[in-house]
């Protein structure tokens, strides 16, 4: 095996693993609690959106899908299946308009944030409105939320991702866009 290719491995699955733990942290101890839908504001997407910049779209998919979602299983499980959709293509979204943005191109990652926001708030209305409904006719366990409730969380999740995305344009502006070694 060639030992370049080793290190750019290994280098990865460093950067994704520690991006998950922050965002888990990030989802985890900010937990502000939303009563109409059983939903918490957190500041994890922060996270998955600085990975998603840094290093492109297929780790901030990855650090979507793991960090916020191993969140959500202790004390919020019935919200995983939308974390870790939501925050998967979240970060997806972000790494695909914003990954290649020069350190003096604001245009892309700013894109790049605003969009990300708008998978956060309308995938979570989409799960709270109409999947958690349809999933709770036959199995309880989901029927957490309703239409009401979907509406009610526009707002939190809109203000959670408005706040994400500025710290994470904060942090992508100060650790640059040098030259990675994931692509």
């Amino acid at each position: 095996m060639n030992r370049p290719n080793e290190v750019v491995k290994l280098v990865t699955v460093g950067i994704i693993a520690a991006f998950s733990a922050l965002a888990f942290v990030g989802t985890t101890i900010i937990r502000v609690p939303i009563p109409a839908s059983g939903g918490y504001f957190n500041l994890g997407d922060t996270f998955v959106m600085i990975a998603a910049l840094l290093y492109g779209p297929k780790t901030g998919a990855i650090v979507g899908l793991i960090g916020p979602t191993i969140s959500d299983a202790i004390g919020f499980p019935q919200f995983i299946p939308a974390t870790a959709m939501v925050k998967c293509l979240e970060g997806w979204v972000v790494g695909m308009i914003g990954y290649h943005a020069g350190q003096r191109s604001f245009g892309k990652p700013i894109t790049a944030l605003v969009a990300g926001t708008l998978v956060l708030v309308c995938g979570y209305f989409v799960f709270e409105a109409v999947v958690y409904p349809f999933l709770a006719k036959a199995i309880p366990f989901f029927g957490v939320t309703d239409f009401h409730a979907a509406i009610a969380e526009i707002i939190p999740n809109l203000l959670q991702g408005l706040i994400s995305s500025v710290l994470a344009f904060g942090v992508w502006r100060v650790l640059g866009r040098k030259d990675t070694v994931i692509d």
